[in-house]
């Protein structure tokens, strides 16, 4: 007989708010930090060690805030908000001053994306006024670099995840219609489009190292995509859901497992490499907007996170990378 699913390590009480967005950032030495973003516009900074927030960061007005982010060359703590604004935040040696902040233009739901390499400057890539357009942007200088405007039959911008590519910046971005769109950044064009759903896509993500990704809808289908030598998108596999509606997709960074934050309150895992169901972790009694694992350099307290409608995140230690 199969293993119960387990229960929560631990849940984080205090946000006040629905939580839409969660980054850790355990990556330095000191205490492990978990970032979350709420509807009322906050930023909690807790300490995963004592489980208490630290710190709350306000500079979005009440605006309901839908992604955070660290830059790790500067140190510094990006926010988005539903108030057309990109917060920048200094936090190093213990401030939590906001240095400066972007206009977006932007009234929808989708996230921006970051892209530090090691090798050029590190890009931001943010959903413009326009509903379907992206904007790309050097985020040092603040210099914009490229606008990416799809097919008008596409619709709204949904989600985007940017990364790195032996060519160059990549960017892939999933439309109301169901598409996603495959750009290169540097010479401002689409190479490839798939449909990959019959509703819009709700949420993505892509594994560099597999040159593979798994996008979500509002639907009952995951859907798992490859780019070949050519930089075409395909089709890979599926998986049908007992629920409808998935919020967000992160695959962990060892490549080994995927989550799936549900409309349903679950949280589904299943095997990166084959897309096969492994876990259903129930907890949280409303809608899950966010899950987000650890990056401890410790490999056994990395933990998985979790963010829900009903004000709670839950953190969680399975099949551990140790």
């Amino acid at each position: 007989m199969a293993c119960p699913p387990p229960d929560p390590l631990f849940t984080l009480r205090g946000s006040a708010a629905p939580v839409n967005t969660l980054h850790f950032h355990c990556s330095r030495a000191g205490r492990p930090l978990l970032y979350s973003g709420s509807a009322k516009g906050c930023v909690h900074v807790w300490n995963l060690n004592n489980r208490r927030a630290e710190q709350v960061l306000e500079g979005h007005d009440g605006a309901s805030v839908i992604w955070v982010s660290t830059v790790n060359s500067t140190d510094a703590l990006l926010s988005q908000g539903r108030d057309m604004r990109v917060c920048m935040w200094d936090l190093h040696e213990g401030r939590n001053t906001l240095t400066h902040s972007l206009h977006t233009g932007s009234v929808g739901f989708c996230q921006c994306s970051l892209l530090e390499a090691e090798t050029s400057k590190t890009l931001l890539a943010l959903p413009a006024e326009h509903t379907e357009e992206i904007k790309v942007m050097e985020l040092d200088s603040q210099t914009p670099v490229c606008s990416l405007i799809p097919d008008p039959k596409r619709g709204m911008l949904m989600c985007m995840k940017m990364f790195q590519a032996d060519s160059g910046p990549l960017l892939c971005a999933g439309y109301e219609d169901g598409s996603l769109v495959l750009w290169d950044v540097s010479h401002r064009r689409s190479l490839s489009c798939l449909k990959a759903h019959p509703e819009p896509v709700m949420c993505l993500d892509f594994d560099t190292d597999r040159q593979k990704g798994i996008s979500g809808s509002s639907d009952k289908t995951l859907t798992s995509w490859t780019i070949d030598s050519q930089q075409n998108l395909q089709m890979q596999n599926s998986v049908l859901l007992t629920n409808p509606g998935v919020s967000q997709l992160c695959i962990r960074a060892d490549g080994k497992i995927v989550a799936a934050a549900g409309w349903d309150g679950s949280v589904r895992v299943f095997g990166w490499k084959r897309l096969k169901p492994l876990a259903v972790l129930q907890h949280h009694k409303d809608l899950v907007h966010s899950v987000a694992f650890s990056d401890h350099p410790e490999p056994s307290q990395r933990l998985m996170a979790a963010g829900s409608k009903d004000q709670r995140i839950s953190l969680w230690s399975i099949y551990s990378e140790s």
